[in-house]
């Protein structure tokens, strides 16, 4: 089993969650949790660095969903960083997500945008 990692930084006025190994139902509530306090600070602007997520099931889907309506519901943004990790891709793609989290294929390109 591997271990889930979280790193917060900032890029200018983006809040950039880091997030490495499995998001699954065991490791949510820790993502959640961390995107919920992240987007309760100031302004609600975050970018999720999916990178060096090796997994991401149902339960990781819904955390990021529930995160773009707070965001939204704070007048701030979610976005996401996927380039290279193909199963992630796979994953937003083919449940659609893709066409609602708005992602991008790195952190100083999400936080350009």
């Amino acid at each position: 089993m591997k271990t889930l990692e979280l790193e917060v930084d900032r890029k200018s006025d983006w809040r950039v969650l880091t997030v490495r190994g499995e998001i699954d139902v065991t490791t949510t509530p820790r993502v959640r949790a961390q995107l919920i306090s992240l987007l309760s600070e100031g302004k609600p602007n975050v970018i999720v660095d999916l990178e060096g997520v090796d997994f991401l099931d149902s339960s990781g889907l819904g955390a990021l969903v529930a995160a773009l309506k707070l965001a939204r519901s704070r007048s701030g943004e979610l976005r996401i960083v996927c380039d290279q990790q193909r199963s992630v891709r796979k994953v937003l793609e083919v449940t659609g997500l893709e066409r609602v989290l708005d992602r991008y294929d790195t952190v100083a390109a999400a936080a350009a945008a």
